[in-house]
């Protein structure tokens, strides 16, 4: 019988890793990006989800959201920026990256 190790798969896409953390948690906070992704929201029909790989107190954590600004800001980010140091702030209801 084989083991599934033995079929030598692996994931097709980078995997986020940690616990789940609401952004209001760490605004205003210094945290690191790692990477991101941009997906349709399965909650809201019709919008995107932004997924965050962050680290926040030398832990790996993960943040969704789906404010359209900063998937347009995080968008703009080279490849090669990652990762980088940024706060999250509210501005009103916008968040921005600072």
């Amino acid at each position: 019988m084989y083991s599934f190790s033995d079929f030598k798969i692996t994931p097709k896409e980078n995997t986020f890793t940690g616990k789940k953390i609401d952004v209001d948690d760490i605004l205003n906070i210094e945290i690191i990006i790692h990477t991101f992704k941009i997906t349709d929201s399965t909650k809201k029909a019709g919008t995107k989800l932004l997924t965050l790989q962050i680290e926040y107190e030398n832990k790996k954590r993960i943040v969704f959201t789906g404010s359209k600004n900063l998937q347009d800001l995080i968008s703009q980010v080279p490849e090669s920026g990652f990762p980088f140091k940024t706060k999250i702030q509210k501005n009103d209801k916008r968040l921005d990256f600072t």
